[in-house]
């Protein structure tokens, strides 16, 4: 025994219908999206019916619009695939999933780059100190040893080149 009468039910399949084209037209009201909440609420169904429904023995059976429902979603995903999607909002969130995917990969690049580069500095580091250590080492040894002599630098007149003319 059904809750609506034959003819209510058919008039709420007609309204779903016109709903369905009106939403897959691409004409969708302020705050709606392109889905069966929305395509209830432009019926003036419930979505309730949209759903398989359980009988009081625990079995399933269809929901009174399932069939409209599963329509809906495969008219839908038909025209997602045909690159028309009616809901502007979906390409602009599959356009900046595409954006952060590129973005994740850019920083990734980037803290790669970042962690090599701090682990050159810290090697160049490390070796211009221990050659810093050596030259002061070899400097004392040279001073220690008394064996060299330290040469005088002789005055240069800096108005001139140190080497002439360029002319």
């Amino acid at each position: 025994m059904s809750r609506i009468s034959d003819a209510d039910k058919s008039r709420n399949e007609n309204s779903i219908r016109a709903a369905m084209d009106r939403l897959l037209r691409g004409d969708l009201p302020p705050g709606g999206r392109c889905d069966l909440k929305t395509l209830a609420a432009e019926a003036g169904v419930t979505r309730t019916g949209f759903y398989p429904k359980r009988n009081r023995d625990g079995s399933s059976r269809p929901g009174p619009y399932q069939h409209l429902a599963e329509e809906f979603e495969r008219r839908l995903q038909a025209l997602v695939n045909a690159g028309t999607a009616p809901d502007p909002r979906t390409s602009q969130i599959d356009r900046l999933k595409t954006e952060v995917d590129t973005l994740k990969a850019r920083v990734a690049r980037r803290d790669t780059l970042v962690t090599e580069l701090q682990q050159f500095r810290t090697l160049a580091i490390s070796r211009l100190a221990a050659q810093h250590d050596e030259i002061t080492q070899l400097r004392e040894q040279l001073e220690q040893a008394g064996t060299v002599a330290r040469l005088r630098t002789p005055k240069i007149d800096k108005r001139l080149a140190p080497f002439g003319t360029c002319s």
